[in-house]
């Protein structure tokens, strides 16, 4: 099997088939992500969130914000259980959903826990992570106020999914915020790509 190119070994192939169907049955009774992409569910959902693991594809610290329906948290901490090390720690309030993604985890053997937080409540709940992922969450500048206390003065690097109108977002948080950027063009979608933020701090 491969996803954006990049083979993917059986063992993880058959841990995403299990999401799949978990995913597809939660789906009919819980709204995990926008009914219309429902149908896309391998290339719109999981290829796209497999992206963030392909970028840093090493045994990390993970913490995944506004998790949802597991895009990306989940499918990073599949790929993480062939690694037999990291760890992703999923930040979702709503308590149907940290149900789902508790079960997904569990079914699927892979490395992570929930936390039913609001994101703001993150500093006290979660501990210290080598990165930060987050997709259809916020704008920029919003995200960057969640995760600044984590990032300001650490090696910590953030993972942001954004659509064609990026440009605006990175603009505006370059008016509060410092930081060093590399946009990977997404191999999913065209004019998308994922952020990579590190050296955040305030100006």
């Amino acid at each position: 099997m491969q996803l954006n190119g990049k083979s993917v070994s059986r063992e993880t192939q058959e841990r995403l088939e299990h999401f799949a169907r978990l995913f597809q049955k939660w789906a009919k009774s819980i709204n995990l992500v926008a009914p219309s992409t429902l149908d896309e569910l391998w290339t719109r959902h999981i290829a796209d969130s497999a992206q963030i693991f392909q970028l840093a594809p090493r045994p990390l610290r993970w913490m995944d914000l506004g998790s949802g329906g597991g895009f990306p948290g989940v499918i990073t901490a599949i790929f993480l259980a062939e690694l037999q090390d990291g760890w992703v720690h999923l930040v979702e309030s709503n308590q149907k959903k940290a149900a789902f993604l508790r079960v997904a985890l569990n079914e699927t053997g892979a490395r992570g826990s929930v936390h039913a937080v609001r994101v703001e409540d993150t500093d006290v709940s979660i501990p210290a992570c080598d990165c930060i992922s987050a997709r259809a969450l916020a704008e920029l500048n919003q995200l960057l106020a969640y995760i600044s206390q984590r990032m300001i003065g650490t090696e910590t690097r953030a993972f942001f999914h954004k659509g064609r109108d990026y440009a605006a977002e990175v603009d505006k948080a370059r008016g509060r915020w410092e930081f060093d950027l590399i946009k990977h063009p997404s191999a999913v979608e065209a004019d998308s790509v994922i952020l990579e933020i590190s050296n955040l701090r305030r100006r």
